[in-house]
């Protein structure tokens, strides 16, 4: 995804760019029907009066600037109850499009029929003009009662723990997506730095959500250097952890500066580019629900299956022999770039889950057999979840009160594992 992509979608999620969107519409409906009125075919007259428009935009606004609150009140309560599962789920709600368009149709609703009481105060429409307004509110009548149909749907399920899992789980599978199709985002597969080489640093710490290979690759060319980056999407850099290394010549303080600039740092990570971030969060969910305070086991084994899912996602056989190798359709030439390691995501997605839910035999059955599962799916590839399945058996083995349940736990992993 390229930078003005990447900017796009991120203002696009912005929870104020729809109601802006959809107030302005609202206002230029309002207004425009004054210059729609000669359109009407002469001889077309009508008996709308003023007073029959102006009490149906008096009950409109009256009652959008309600719903409006109501539905502000609705979508805080979700974010705060997403926040109890992992806190890191929250931007994925507020990114939510179904209710953006609900509060931003019942916010240019208001505006509509604010504007409209006003104009028709001041003499704004003739009486053909006013038929075009009639006609205009019962759109935007219709078009409430659609939108509010759809948001009392969405809202039953909407911040739920299920619906939290749901949308991290497609967040995560959409960045593997991106890594699967550009697995380097663009750029060659990554080799040994070579001697000699500079590093670059960022001048504030953040973490790095967004590369612009393209950028790095033009700069790279003009000074006919080679660019080794080390800090991928998720990375917590600072001036003293480098964002990429450069051959040829020292950089000064401002080729420091222009190459750290296709770097886009934020102080959260975000799940665009970043597949671990999603990993974490399906993980923070189990372990939230496994303290004796929650002791809700049906929760954590639901997070385990989804991280289960993710990973069979991201073993799936490639789809041609150049994914297969690693190899970008876009290769940039003379940018190097790593991949997200296995063994990194393994300890993202269970480790934490077999140490909170080590005294629990169901949660750690069905992790268990997830791992084996997944080790199955790929043989080649098993030995990080064989690996994670040996540790989380000595995790239960050390705090597991019941011996028996010690025992039939060692008994599922010692075969495969």
């Amino acid at each position: 995804m390229n930078a003005w992509r990447f900017w796009l979608k991120k203002l696009t999620r912005r929870i104020w760019f729809r109601s802006v969107v959809y107030s302005i519409c609202g206002v230029l409906l309002t207004l425009v029907a004054r210059f729609l009125a000669p359109l009407l075919p002469d001889g077309f007259e009508s008996n709308v009066g003023q007073d029959a428009v102006g009490s149906i935009l008096q009950i409109l606004a009256a009652s959008m600037l309600a719903v409006t609150t109501f539905s502000l009140t609705t979508m805080v309560g979700a974010y705060s109850g997403a926040s109890q599962a992992t806190p890191r789920s929250t931007q994925l709600l507020m990114a939510d499009s179904t209710s953006q368009e609900a509060l931003s149709t019942f916010l240019g609703a208001f505006l509509f029929s604010i504007v409209g009481i006003i104009a028709l105060s001041t003499g704004y429409y003739g009486e053909r003009g006013r038929l075009i307004l009639f006609v205009g509110t019962l759109a935007v009548v219709l078009l409430i009662a659609i939108t509010l149909l759809r948001w009392i749907s969405h809202i039953t399920g909407f911040g739920r723990t299920s619906d939290t899992i749901n949308r991290v789980e497609n967040a995560t599978l959409a960045a593997i997506g991106e890594f699967r199709r550009s697995p380097h985002l663009g750029a060659r597969p990554a080799t040994a730095i070579p001697p000699g080489a500079h590093a670059i640093y960022t001048a504030a710490p953040g973490y790095v959500t967004q590369i612009n290979v393209k950028a790095l690759q033009a700069r790279a060319r003009q000074h006919e250097v080679n660019v080794h980056v080390v800090a991928l999407p998720g990375t917590l850099v600072h001036p003293h952890r480098p964002l990429l290394w450069v051959t040829g010549d020292a950089p000064d303080d401002a080729d420091q500066a222009a190459w750290a600039s296709a770097f886009e740092l934020n102080p959260r990570r975000m799940f665009d580019h970043d597949p671990r971030l999603g990993l974490i969060a399906l993980s923070e969910i189990a372990c939230r629900a496994l303290p004796p305070t929650s002791n809700d086991y049906g929760t954590a084994i639901d997070a385990i299956n989804a991280l289960q899912r993710v990973f069979f996602s991201i073993l799936a056989p490639a789809e041609d022999a150049e994914q297969a190798a690693g190899i970008d359709r876009n290769d940039e030439g003379r940018v190097f770039m790593p991949q997200p390691s296995l063994d990194d995501m393994v300890e993202d997605a269970f480790r934490a889950v077999a140490r909170d839910g080590a005294t629990a035999i169901e949660v750690m059955t069905r992790l268990c057999k997830a791992l084996e599962g997944l080790a199955g799916a790929s043989p080649e590839k098993a030995e990080p979840f064989r690996a994670m399945a040996r540790q989380a058996v000595a995790r239960a083995s050390l705090v597991m009160p019941y011996e028996p349940d010690q025992r039939a736990l060692r008994a599922l992993v010692e075969p495969w594992a």
